[in-house]
C-alpha cells in the first residue's frame, strides 16, 4: 500500500514537472509571437537594409550561411574525431582521456571567451579583419566539441552484435565503420548536428567580435550580422523594439524549420538503413 501510494506521488511529480515544462515552453513562444508578430512586414524583408525599412532578409541570408559553412567545417572533423576515439583508440590511453577532458571543458566555456579567441587569433593574428570568415572559423571551433561528443556517444551506442556479424562476413574494419555502424548511428549524430545548428543560430557574443554587425549580405571577407545580431542591434538601441520582437519571431520560426527538416531527413535515412 505504502509503495502504491509512493509509485502515485511520483507520477504525478512527474506529469507536474512534463506540465511546467510545456507551459513554460508556450509562455515564451507565445509571448514573442504575440509581441512580434503583428509587426512583421514586406518592408522588414526587404532585400537591402535601410534605417527606414530595417530589415532582416540580409541578417536571414547571412544566418543560412553561417551555418552551412560552419557545419561544413565541424562535421567532418568532428565525426571523423569521433570514429577515432570510439573505434581505433586505446581505450585505456591517457591521451584518450584528456582529449574527452578538454572537449567536455571546451563545451562549457562561454561563447564571449569564443569571441576574443577568434577576434584575437583570426582578426588580428591571421589578418582577416573582422569578417564572414572570422566569424565561421570562430563558430567552428566552438561547436566542434559539442558535434565531436555526440558523435562519439551515438557510436558507442551502436550494438557490437552489428560489428561482429559484419566482421563475420568477411567485411574490413573500415567498410564496418562506414558501412554498418555510423548508418546506425545517425539518429544520434544528428542530435548534436541540431544543437550545434540552434547554438550557431543564437549566437551573438562571439560574433559581434568576429563578423561584426553590418547590415548587409557579407561576402567572405566582409562584414555582415545574423539574425541573433541584428535583433541585439535593434533591441539595443531602444528605438526598434516591436521589430526586435519580429526579428525574434522570425529567429524562432527559422530554428524551427531547422529541426523539422533535421528530424525529416534523419528519419529517411534510418528508413534507409533498415
Amino acid at each position: 500500500m505504502q509503495r502504491d501510494f509512493l509509485s502515485i506521488l511520483i507520477s504525478c511529480f512527474m506529469y507536474l514537472c512534463v506540465g511546467i515544462v510545456c507551459s513554460v515552453f508556450c509562455i515564451v513562444l507565445g509571448f514573442i509571437f504575440f509581441r512580434g508578430v503583428p509587426y512583421l512586414s514586406l518592408d522588414l524583408f526587404a532585400f537591402q537594409y535601410t534605417s527606414s525599412n530595417l530589415s532582416m532578409l540580409p541578417a536571414i541570408i547571412n544566418t543560412f550561411c553561417i551555418v552551412l559553412c560552419s557545419l561544413l567545417l565541424a562535421m567532418p572533423l568532428g565525426i571523423f574525431g569521433a570514429v577515432f576515439l570510439s573505434e581505433y583508440a586505446n581505450k585505456k590511453s591517457k591521451m584518450l582521456s584528456l582529449i574527452t577532458l578538454a572537449c567536455e571543458t571546451l563545451s562549457g566555456i562561454p561563447s564571449i571567451v569564443y569571441g576574443l579567441f577568434g577576434y584575437l587569433a583570426f582578426v588580428i593574428y591571421f589578418g582577416l579583419k573582422i569578417s564572414f570568415l572570422s566569424g565561421v572559423l570562430t563558430l567552428s571551433i566552438m561547436v566542434l566539441p559539442l558535434i565531436l561528443r555526440s558523435s562519439e556517444e551515438a557510436l558507442k551506442a551502436v550494438s557490437d552484435s552489428l560489428r561482429e556479424a559484419s566482421f563475420a562476413l568477411g567485411a574490413t574494419k573500415l567498410r564496418t565503420i562506414f558501412c554498418i555502424v555510423l548508418p546506425a548511428a545517425i539518429p544520434g549524430i544528428l542530435t548534436g548536428i541540431i544543437l550545434s545548428i540552434g547554438k550557431i543560430v543564437g549566437e551573438s557574443a562571439a560574433l559581434l567580435y568576429t563578423a561584426g554587425s553590418v547590415a548587409q549580405i557579407a561576402g567572405f571577407l566582409e562584414s555582415g550580422r545574423t539574425l541573433s545580431v541584428h535583433m541585439y542591434a535593434l533591441s539595443s538601441e531602444g528605438l526598434h523594439t516591436n521589430q526586435a520582437y519580429a526579428t525574434a519571431s522570425v529567429l524562432v520560426l527559422f530554428i524551427l524549420g531547422i529541426n523539422l527538416l533535421s528530424n525529416f531527413i534523419a528519419s529517411k535515412l534510418t528508413k534507409d538503413t533498415k
